[in-house]
């Protein structure tokens, strides 16, 4: 997790690498003279990196410690010869160059865990191929949706995504209009349908291995098929207009070359069951369920890793070849999100040391608390942040109060809150949950024109954040 202080908190200035950074990926894809260069993902790479080393700079300078959360890290500092002392109930390292250390692996030992699950997902998934053509009548646009709305909570945001997306947009290639398709397919499919299960969302999948039992986000249905239901709707509506708006020739060839879907490599949807029994078993804060191993560091890592490896070598022959399968999707996530982990440690750790300080106390704040952030942050890290909050507010033992399973208490309505702020409204931007940018990229690649962040964002204002008032109105006052 990233880090958590009562110490000091950073003066509200060092925001600005954090805020840098998401401006490049706002403004710099809509300037003539930086748009081609900005393509590259090295360059993309670069800028984060730059960033981050700013923030870095930061912690070294600093006149406090910088306090490690995770034990793992904790023990290679004290191992290292590096000081580490006690500060409110934190393990917090020196002063200088140990303090911009301890920001790193704090920044590590959130970013390999979440770049090495979504590779693999995207990887795997990437060896199996839906193939065929349908004619793209909304009906059928609209069961994808739906589809891809109920596979999210069982494979993941990230699976689901890379699964649908691919199929959705052969069966729309002859159609012009396409990109409010890819829009709905981030809002539904790598967002607001990943709710009922912990490895369907990682913000959920947090709270799972801080207590939350796993079948509990089962009580977010109602939430979960109310948003499904209406965004559905509305899509329908907005694709039967659309569809209406296309050529009279697109129409036609699109009726015309069709081929019943047929789905091939099958195979991997075994490496994928193994990948989500792995994520939720192989938490090495805790033992192995039934058995008395605890996994170390890294091992949950280790195993996906080696999926990926029996994925790559069981794909049928040529299968990727014939997707036009590459890295150039989840490559741009990760050149992005390395800068975004390492700028981003400094909003997480003010928001830490005065979350206290916001007034916070009901549902309805929590939820758009959690919610505005996420889109911004990164809905996993916030879910943290703002959980945090919602159990230091929480007094053991009353009405609707909610024992987790590792003995704290969590008012249920506030987890309620947190937990549909940080999985619905990470669909917000491009930025707000890791699949979203994956699936922009290979919308992109597929000549896909999809709409600039603030684009998406317009979208989003004009189409959830409605959606969402109701959400308030209906569930959470």
């Amino acid at each position: 997790m990233l880090a958590e202080s009562n110490a000091s908190s950073p003066p509200l200035g060092w925001v600005v690498p954090f805020v840098a950074l998401l401006l490049c990926i706002a403004i710099l894809p809509l300037v003539h003279a930086t748009a081609h260069w900005w393509e590259h993902n090295r360059n993309k790479l670069i800028v984060g990196l730059v960033l981050g080393l700013v923030t870095l700079g930061h912690y070294a300078a600093r006149g406090y410690g910088t306090a490690l959360h995770d034990p793992f890290v904790h023990k290679a500092f004290e191992r290292l010869g590096v000081p580490v002392h006690e500060r409110h109930g934190h393990h917090v390292t020196a002063d200088g160059w140990a303090s911009a250390a301890g920001a790193l692996a704090n920044a590590a030992m959130e970013y390999l865990p979440f770049i090495i699950l979504l590779f693999s997902l995207y990887t795997i998934c990437g060896g199996i191929a839906v193939r065929g053509d349908i004619p793209a009548h909304p009906i059928t646009n609209t069961g994808f949706l739906a589809i891809g709305g109920i596979l999210a909570s069982f494979v993941g945001t990230t699976g689901a995504s890379m699964l649908l997306i691919r199929p959705l947009l052969q069966t729309n290639r002859e159609r012009k209009h396409v990109a409010h398709t890819v829009v709905f397919f981030i809002f539904i499919v790598s967002n607001i349908g990943g709710c009922l299960l912990p490895i369907g969302d990682p913000p959920l999948f947090l709270g799972y291995l801080r207590g939350v039992p796993f079948l509990w986000t089962l009580h977010l249905w109602k939430e979960w098929a109310f948003l499904l239901v209406i965004l559905l709707g509305v899509y329908y509506l907005w694709d039967c207009r659309a569809y209406a708006r296309e050529e009279v020739t697109a129409i036609v060839r699109d009726e015309a070359e069709i081929q019943r879907l047929r789905v091939f490599g099958s195979v991997n949807f075994l490496w994928l069951l193994g990948v989500v029994l792995a994520v939720g078993l192989l938490d090495p804060s805790k033992p192995v369920p039934g058995t008395g191993f605890a996994p170390p560091p890294f091992m949950r890592e280790a195993v996906l890793l080696a999926f990926v490896g029996v994925s790559w070598i069981t794909t049928p022959h040529g299968l990727r070849r014939a997707t036009q399968f590459n890295f150039t999707a989840i490559g741009e996530v990760a050149c992005l999100f390395i800068g975004i982990f390492i700028t981003m440690q400094v909003p997480i750790e003010i928001l830490n040391a005065r979350g206290a300080e916001l007034g916070l106390s009901e549902p309805w704040q929590f939820f758009w608390a959690t919610g505005t952030l996420s889109g911004f942050l990164d809905n996993a890290p916030t879910y943290v942040v703002f959980f945090q909050t919602a159990n230091a507010i929480t007094h053991a033992a009353g009405p609707g109060i909610f024992q987790l399973l590792d003995g704290n208490y969590i008012r249920q309505d506030l987890l309620v809150a947190i937990s549909l702020g940080a999985v619905f409204m990470g669909a917000n931007t491009y930025i707000g949950n890791g699949p979203n940018f994956m699936v922009k990229s290979i919308a992109e690649q597929a000549g896909v024109k999809m709409p600039s962040f603030f684009g998406y964002m317009i979208y989003s204002v004009g189409i959830l954040v409605p959606l969402f008032v109701l959400v308030t109105f209906v569930f959470l006052r």
